[in-house]
C-alpha cells in the first residue's frame, strides 16, 4: 500500500524544482539511478566491479544522490562535453585556462580515466574534459566531439540554457509521476499530486487527465529502462538487455 500522502516522499513537488535547472546528462542520471536494477549493482560493486559499463558509465556512482550532489562518470560519446588540451603552438593572444574564472560552482573529480571539471550556475553547466598536462594558466585549445581542435575564440559556451518551460515542467512530473509508481501510488494519487487534488475530483469523468498522467507514468518508466542512454548520447541497450519486469516494485 502506498504512504500516506503526507509522509509520501514524491508527494511535494517542492522537492522537485532542482530538475527546471538540469542539463541533459544530470536528466539522464536522474532516471538511472531510479532503475532497480541498477540500485542491486550499486550494492554488490565490490564483487562486479566491470558492471558499470553495462550502464554506460565508467564508474558506479551512489544512486542515493540526485543531480546536484552525484558525479556520474558517463562513457565517452556526449558532443557537448568541451576537450581542453594545451596549446603546443600558441598565438600571443592565446586564450589561457583559468580554473578560478570559470563561472559557476566548480567540482574537479577523476572519473576513473581522466580529470573533469564540472561548473554549475542557474540554468547552465559546464563539463570539460582536461587532458594531461594541462595546468592553470596554460593556452589552452579546445575541441568538441566530432569537430576539429581549434584555438578557443572566446568562452567555452555552456552546455544547457534554461530550458522551455514545459519541457522543464515535463522532466520535473515524469520524475515525480516515476517515483510515485515505484512507491505503489495508484494513477489517481499520482494525479493528485502533481495536479493537485481539485484536479483530479473528477478522475472518473475526466478521461484526459487519466490519460495525461498515464503518459507520464510510462514515459518515466521508459527513460529509466534504458532510454535515459538518449539523453546521454549513449547507444541503446542490445535487445533484451535490462528490460527488466515493469511490475517490479
Amino acid at each position: 500500500m502506498a504512504e500516506p500522502h503526507h509522509l509520501a516522499h514524491w508527494y511535494p513537488t517542492a522537492a522537485y524544482l532542482y530538475v527546471l535547472c538540469l542539463d541533459t546528462l544530470a536528466l539522464a542520471w536522474e532516471y538511472l539511478r531510479r532503475h532497480p536494477d541498477y540500485r542491486v549493482d550499486w550494492l554488490r560493486r565490490a564483487r562486479y566491479p566491470d558492471v558499470a559499463h553495462r550502464w554506460g558509465l565508467r564508474l558506479l556512482e551512489d544512486p542515493t544522490l540526485d543531480a546536484r550532489d552525484a558525479h556520474p562518470a558517463w562513457l565517452p560519446g556526449h558532443e557537448t562535453v568541451v576537450q581542453l588540451h594545451p596549446d603546443v603552438d600558441p598565438p600571443p593572444d592565446a586564450i589561457t585556462f583559468a580554473f578560478w574564472h570559470v563561472p559557476g560552482h566548480k567540482q574537479l573529480l577523476h572519473d576513473g580515466k581522466g580529470l573533469a571539471l564540472i561548473a554549475r550556475s542557474p540554468g547552465h553547466c559546464l563539463r570539460f574534459a582536461l587532458a594531461p598536462g594541462l595546468e592553470d594558466g596554460m593556452a589552452v585549445t579546445h575541441a568538441y566531439r566530432g569537430r576539429a581542435v581549434t584555438h578557443v575564440p572566446d568562452a567555452p559556451r555552456p552546455m544547457a540554457r534554461p530550458r522551455p518551460p514545459p519541457a522543464a515542467l515535463l522532466e520535473l512530473h515524469t520524475l515525480q509521476a516515476l517515483d510515485a509508481t515505484l512507491a505503489g501510488a495508484s494513477l489517481r494519487e499520482v494525479a493528485k499530486g502533481l495536479f493537485g487534488v481539485d484536479a483530479a475530483a473528477g478522475w472518473y469523468s475526466d478521461g484526459g487527465l487519466r490519460s495525461k498522467v498515464r503518459r507520464l507514468a510510462r514515459r518515466g518508466d521508459a527513460l529509466m529502462r534504458g532510454g535515459y542512454r538518449r539523453l546521454a548520447q549513449l547507444p541503446p541497450f542490445e535487445k533484451g538487455r535490462f528490460e527488466g519486469n515493469p511490475k517490479r516494485p
